[in-house]
């Protein structure tokens, strides 16, 4: 079984050498190297891993690209994409042309990601959905924001971050408040979800029981072919060990073969990633 991580934030230190963008405020700690990523993966038999460019390092996806070149079997990229840029629709539509870029990643919380759910801005749906592009997107709190832009584009390659959860939100059951709104979204066929970091929704200790009862939902509406586990280690409240064995070891309804999907083939087959 290969495993796949949907999610890694990787960021070098802030240096004179390299200094992160003005204003920047890294929520995640100091760093995250793709070094450090390649030990940990290293140590638990990771094979693979999303890398999703952090918010304070502004629209440089470099660094994650750097490393998806010189290993493109090993890390693939998410990028953050400036939809306000003059050139964007070109970009947009060429986005995958860039070395190491797998897909768009938009966090669409405050501004200007919020725009994107405005009409002005249907155009980057419209695109992504034309040219076959996955989008990994969240939005924290309204996970029912996604039901207009799939009602009109029905075919949009879309992967949900977190399993819709509010990565600064309520824990236990009170994350799951608008859990009907996500798996309403399965009805979508190109709708997948990352079940990711989703220990740090749970105040309990491992094995988290009461996250079961809620990846059972998602098992039994989206199927293991659309979920996609992943750790967002950097904010990950439990040790990755714990988190890779949630999937792998303490959930009873997992046969081998859904753990082989959720824990790399679903992610590499979203993103026509063959590693």
């Amino acid at each position: 079984m290969k495993i796949i991580d949907s999610q890694l934030h990787c960021f070098y230190p802030n240096t004179p050498t390299r200094p992160w963008p003005d204003g920047a405020t890294p929520v995640h700690g100091p760093e995250f190297t793709t070094e450090q990523a390649t030990t940990l993966m290293d140590q638990h038999g990771v094979q693979g891993a999303v890398l999703v460019p952090p918010s304070w390092n502004g629209w440089d996806n470099q660094y994650s690209q750097d490393a998806a070149v010189a290993q493109p079997k090993r890390f693939a990229v998410m990028g953050r994409f400036n939809f306000e840029a003059p050139d964007a629709p070109h970009r947009l539509r060429t986005w995958r042309d860039q070395p190491g870029m797998a897909g768009a990643r938009f966090f669409i919380q405050g501004s200007p990601w919020v725009n994107l759910l405005n009409t002005e801005y249907k155009w980057v749906w419209e695109i992504a959905e034309e040219t076959c592009l996955p989008v990994m997107a969240h939005i924290p709190g309204n996970i029912a924001g996604f039901e207009p832009i799939l009602a009109q584009f029905p075919d949009l390659r879309l992967i949900i971050d977190h399993a819709g959860r509010h990565p600064r939100g309520a824990q236990d059951e009170g994350a799951w408040a608008d859990k009907a709104d996500l798996l309403a979204l399965a009805r979508y066929k190109n709708v997948g979800v990352k079940v990711s970091s989703l220990p740090c929704f749970s105040t309990e200790a491992y094995p988290f029981k009461n996250l079961h009862s809620h990846i059972r939902s998602m098992y039994d509406q989206f199927g293991p072919q659309r979920m996609m586990w992943g750790s967002d280690k950097t904010r990950l409240t439990c040790s990755y060990a714990e988190n890779i064995q949630l999937f792998t070891e303490a959930l009873s309804f997992l046969n081998s073969e859904d753990k082989e999907w959720i824990m790399g083939r679903a992610l590499a087959t979203a993103l026509d990633w063959e590693i």
